[in-house]
């Protein structure tokens, strides 16, 4: 009857396990998800011909160029502080190079979640541009890590355009704008 006994308790004690388990995974996944995804769309996507740098890493300095490679209603919704839009289907190469005549300049490229900003920081590459940083995750990241935003008056918002239905479901901070 012990053995009996024993063996019921354990299976109970499996199944409360199982069920607590499940429930942990869909209480707490929404906030590993998040990241989850946006690093399973930055390893299809990039080749990583572009180092990141992580925006819990860095810090706002004067000595870094911020290029945002979206379209321009893009960065006019949303930009980071004192970045430069540069575009990404219209991008000019030739006034990169009257911008941005030094190319041994620290410059941080980013789009949306960093993949438009990877072949942006090819092109730059290219160009002969030798410190270029993608800033992993892009705006959806740094604003989902608590980071600000600034609009076309410079003046910090809550607002992100969120590129598309399908991929602002990777932002998770702000309010999102199509």
């Amino acid at each position: 009857m012990e053995t009996k006994n024993s063996t019921f308790t354990a299976m109970k004690l499996i199944k409360y396990l199982q069920v607590f388990s499940l429930f942990s995974l869909l209480c707490f996944s929404n906030v590993v998800v998040g990241q989850d995804d946006i690093n399973r769309a930055l390893k299809t996507w990039n080749k990583e011909s572009i180092p990141y740098v992580y925006p819990e890493s860095l810090s706002m300095s004067d000595s870094i160029l911020f290029l945002d490679t979206r379209e321009k209603e893009e960065f006019d919704v949303s930009h980071l502080k004192n970045a430069i839009w540069v575009g990404y289907k219209n991008f000019d190469e030739q006034k990169i190079l009257e911008t941005i005549p030094n190319t041994s300049q620290s410059i941080i490229v980013y789009c949306s979640i960093g993949v438009r900003s990877e072949n942006i920081g090819e092109k730059l590459k290219k160009l002969g541009y030798t410190k270029i940083l993608n800033l992993h995750g892009g705006i959806f990241e740094w604003k989902n890590k608590g980071g600000e935003v600034f609009n076309d008056k410079e003046k910090a918002t809550d607002s992100v355009h969120a590129f598309s239905k399908h991929w602002g479901k990777l932002l998770h901070e702000g309010i999102k704008v199509y």
